[in-house]
């Protein structure tokens, strides 16, 4: 096999390494965000604080849980860390009956 060959396989390889340490950090992070969310009701924001994952990760995962009806928006009003309006979130099944069908995230 000549030199151009095995580097080019190389790189393929690590693609492949890459996309699994993505998806590895991906499911930990998700399932961070749903277990947080278990016992806390609270904002993105509130969650990038308490979790280190960025809150841009967040409104990702937030959709993907959202989709999957998972989570829900609990109720709108003051972030305690940002102290502006926001949702504040949950994927505890208890409180879903709590939220009102026209708010619930489909």
């Amino acid at each position: 096999m000549s030199a151009k060959n095995n580097h080019s396989s190389k790189k393929s390889f690590e693609k492949g390494q890459a996309k699994d340490k993505d998806f590895k950090r991906y499911s930990t992070q998700l399932k961070t965000i749903f277990h947080y969310l278990q016992n806390h009701t609270a904002t993105a924001s509130m969650i990038a604080m308490a979790t280190d994952i960025p809150q841009k990760s967040i409104c990702r995962y937030k959709r993907s849980l959202e989709k999957e009806g998972l989570l829900y928006e609990v109720e709108k009003k003051l972030c305690k860390a940002t102290n502006f309006r926001a949702w504040y979130l949950t994927t505890n099944p208890e409180l879903f009956s709590k939220v009102e069908p026209q708010k619930a995230c489909k």
